[in-house]
């Protein structure tokens, strides 16, 4: 076999791992199928989601990183943060419902939503008092609340006191641990 002939079957086989690559990551990032008439979102493989039930969760490290996307995970789980102005819904107005990614939880309404050009969807309030607990948060050599899901304990985001009236608040989220239903006309 000639060099160009071992250079094509590499190059061949390099395309093929390639495309496997991508098709399974499409395969594992298409995870949700959200049902617009009955106002829901489908998880199969998270047999913990839900956006009506509200009972608390208790699961193990092991069993949400079975679940969860690893992108997910790592925020929601580990308190990772997505880069600023990468986010899905930083920059939309859409109206709505935001639910917690991993559990399903329903957690703000779109009209409390702002532009507060920070760079992640921040909201003025919660959709309800169980939507969402609190932590301190003493990371990074500062003093912040960490803003968790009330059903799952999945890290969302911070809770800043520069938010606009009535409330003062801004709850700073990551788009990543939100998932999202349009209002139906």
């Amino acid at each position: 076999m000639n060099y160009y002939n071992k250079f094509s079957v590499c190059m061949l086989l390099l395309s093929l791992l390639a495309i496997t690559a991508c098709a399974q990551k499409k395969e594992h990032s298409v995870v949700s199928k959200t049902d617009i008439s009955k106002n829901v979102i489908q998880k199969p493989e998270n047999p913990y989601y839900s956006n009506t039930d509200t009972t608390k969760l208790n699961l193990s490290e092991a069993e949400w990183k079975k679940i969860l996307p690893e992108d997910v995970f790592e925020v929601a789980r580990h308190a990772d943060t997505e880069r600023p102005f990468t986010g899905k819904y930083w920059n939309t107005d859409v109206k709505g419902t935001y639910y917690c990614a991993a559990c399903g939880n329903k957690l703000f309404r779109s009209d409390s939503k702002f532009s507060s050009s920070c760079g992640w969807p921040s909201f003025f309030e919660m959709a309800n008092k169980n939507s969402v607990v609190y932590k301190d948060d003493n990371s990074l050599g500062m003093h912040r609340t960490e803003v968790l899901c009330g059903r799952c304990d999945s890290h969302l985001g911070h809770l800043f006191d520069d938010g606009p009236p009535p409330t003062g608040k801004r709850y700073c989220m990551n788009s990543i641990v939100l998932d999202f239903i349009p209002d139906t006309k």
